[in-house]
């Protein structure tokens, strides 16, 4: 299994995370196939210099759901890049792949190191 070593200093959120699902779907290789999982491991470094555009940081929310009624909370993404930055970038790129049995597969081969 191969592994990609990707610097996030300084990238913007968007462009690193298609970047991370074409080498998960195995996109730039001769031999892709859409039904194989890709074989690629991808290690994401200094995810916290990752750089954001526009008003995303005081704009964008991320919701979650309890399942019951009431249950939808929500979060600016500036709180939650301060507290966990990795679930931004999982989230960019769970969005980028396609909707399918692979996609958690697919995810289990990104690797971000912790910084520091």
């Amino acid at each position: 299994m191969a592994d990609y070593t990707i610097d996030a200093k300084g990238r913007p959120l968007g462009r690193l995370a298609t970047q991370i699902a074409v080498l998960l779907q195995g996109k730039d290789k001769p031999q892709y196939e859409p039904r194989k999982v890709g074989g690629v491991r991808v290690v994401v470094k200094n995810i916290h210099q990752v750089r954001i555009t526009g008003k995303k940081a005081s704009q964008k929310i991320y919701y979650r759901r309890s399942g019951r009624p009431g249950g939808v909370k929500e979060r600016s993404f500036r709180d939650v890049f301060d507290k966990t930055p990795e679930r931004v970038l999982i989230s960019a790129v769970r969005g980028m792949l396609p909707k399918n049995k692979l996609a958690s597969e697919r995810l289990k081969l990104l690797v971000i190191e912790k910084d520091g």
